[in-house]
């Protein structure tokens, strides 16, 4: 009787892969034929979709999953990928696959930390936009129009070669594509200084839901407001950003200084919780926690390494720490002058030999990743920080990362309305969480491990929300159903990325996606959608 029933339930299953592949199998064949009515020249653009039969579809879907957790073979693969050359190729993509019942997922760099740039529970297509790569810099208006597919370190790169003393406040990681970095809000180096990436978009180019290619005066300013920090995903594709450069000096100051809990980490840190945010402007510093091998008895400990970028010169920060941050001990020595794009290669601890690296658009070492987020709005205490400590000498914690970045300066003055990024005044720093592993069949065991310290740290961070920051995706604190996004389900996440400006996302996502074409599993929902009416 039980080989019956389990015989009838491998049946069942058999019947509804079979008919969800019939099914899939079909819908790919009918986006095809449309693609093939809507584009005038269909060989012209042939070259640019992949299908599983295509012998490059793996290497293509492959090349920008910076996770290894999203390129097993149990993945959902896409039915069919698009890499637009021209964005006027993008809008035939739009009106085919909503004609198919079809999914978009966008890709501009493959960073999103749970993979849904590239990876649905449904039937779905990627339009990937590493061909669309262009930057302009314009150094006499101080200005630069970057395509969506376009890496920071390109970026970067791009600036560097017109002027040595302009820069931008984005990313430190040299392969984050700009398109989804910047529509997220985007925060780096420069953060107490400038603020956030978002912060300087002046103008943007996005493909709405109906295929319209729109500029910042075409799509009005509730749009505009919407894709700086709330998640251009939710709201169509992006196409390019026009950013405002921002001054740097022809020579910055950084320093690296590390101490374990045998040279004092844990008092240091806890002090550099009350200066870090009150430092000059000029003067951010991060704190990493990782757990080490102390070099003088080989055994594991707990090291904090303290790592600056300053805009000046060392003369200037030397008297400047004595003051504020003595317990840190910061000599001369410690203290390396170079310009500001050097400093990017230093701040991401890549060799400051050759700038060529950061147009390398290929992540090295990809591995498998959970990662989380938190805002500290008061110091955590030093017994706080000694359970930290305590949960990085568990075994999964071997290669896991805390870091802390001070906020303060610029960060205190822009209003949490500016744009749909609301983390501002109010935070001493965030905490990133970061843990990293081999061996696939292990995920499960240090997933946990980082659920088990965001746990842990729940009575030392923002309350009421939770906040947490849309660029670091985490599936853990809330997802829409199924893909069906709806008003009451995407509050639980919506409010701790956005706070109160979740409700004006949703209102400007009615407007301009009353269908709710554009959603994945935390996209911003629309009222009108038949999931959002039976749920409100």
């Amino acid at each position: 009787m039980e080989t019956s029933s389990n015989s009838s339930l491998l049946f069942g299953v058999l019947v509804i892969f079979s008919c969800s592949w019939a099914v899939s199998a079909r819908q790919h064949d009918d986006f095809l034929q449309c693609m093939s009515l809507q584009s005038n020249n269909y060989s012209s653009i042939s070259n640019i979709i992949y299908t599983p039969k295509n012998s490059s579809y793996l290497s293509i879907l492959n090349f920008s999953i910076q996770n290894l957790r999203f390129e097993s073979v149990t993945t959902p693969k896409p039915l069919v990928i698009i890499t637009p050359v021209h964005e006027s190729q993008i809008p035939p993509v739009i009106y085919c696959a909503k004609e198919n019942g079809m999914q978009i997922r966008v890709r501009s760099g493959g960073h999103d930390y749970e993979g849904l740039s590239y990876t649905s529970q449904v039937p779905f297509i990627i339009i990937d936009l590493v061909n669309l790569r262009d930057i302009n810099v314009d150094v006499e208006k101080k200005t630069a129009w970057i395509q969506a597919g376009a890496r920071l370190g390109e970026l970067y790169y791009r600036i560097a070669e017109k002027s040595r003393t302009l820069g931008f406040p984005g990313g430190i990681c040299p392969t984050v594509g700009a398109g989804g970095h910047i529509s997220g809000g985007g925060y780096g180096a420069l953060i107490r200084k400038y603020g956030l990436a978002a912060d300087h978009v002046i103008d943007a180019r996005i493909i709405d839901v109906n295929g319209r290619i729109l500029d910042r005066s075409s799509m009005g300013e509730d749009l505009f407001w919407a894709i700086r920090g709330g998640g251009g995903a939710s709201f169509g594709v992006i196409l390019a950003w026009k950013l405002e450069l921002v001054d740097v000096p022809e020579k910055v100051t950084v320093f690296t200084i590390a101490k374990t809990l045998e040279q004092n980490a844990t008092n240091i840190v806890h002090r550099w919780q009350y200066i870090a945010h009150k430092l000059d402007e000029d003067l951010a510093v991060r704190v990493f926690i990782s757990r080490v091998n102390s070099s003088q008895d080989g055994k594991r400990t707990i090291q904090a390494s303290f790592q600056s970028l300053f805009l000046g010169g060392v003369d200037r920060l030397l008297p400047m720490m004595q003051k504020s941050f003595p317990e840190l001990g910061l000599q001369r020595e410690d203290c390396t002058e170079m310009s500001w794009i050097e400093s990017a290669l230093y701040i991401y601890q890549l060799p400051v030999v050759s700038l060529e690296v950061l147009l390398n658009r290929t992540q090295a070492n990809v591995r498998n990743f959970k990662a989380k987020v938190d805002y500290v709005q008061e110091p955590i205490s030093k017994n706080g920080l000694e359970g930290i400590w305590k949960r990085f000498f568990e075994e999964e914690a071997e290669e896991a990362q805390m870091l802390f970045v001070p906020y303060g300066g610029r960060m205190d003055e822009v209003s949490e309305s500016a744009i749909p990024f609301p983390h501002r005044a109010g935070n001493l720093y965030h905490i990133h969480y970061i843990v990293y592993w081999d061996e696939e069949e292990a995920s499960e065991m240090y997933i946990n491990w980082i659920r088990r310290l965001y746990s842990y740290m729940a009575p030392y961070v923002s309350k009421f929300p939770r906040a947490a920051y849309i660029n670091y995706r985490d599936l853990d604190i809330g997802v829409n159903n199924k893909g069906h996004t709806s008003y009451a389900q995407a509050s639980i996440w919506g409010q701790k990325y956005f706070n109160n400006n979740f409700n004006r996302l949703v209102q400007v996502k009615t407007k301009f996606d009353p269908d709710n074409f554009f959603k994945n599993e935390q996209s911003i929902p629309s009222l009108y959608s038949r999931w959002a009416k039976n749920e409100k």
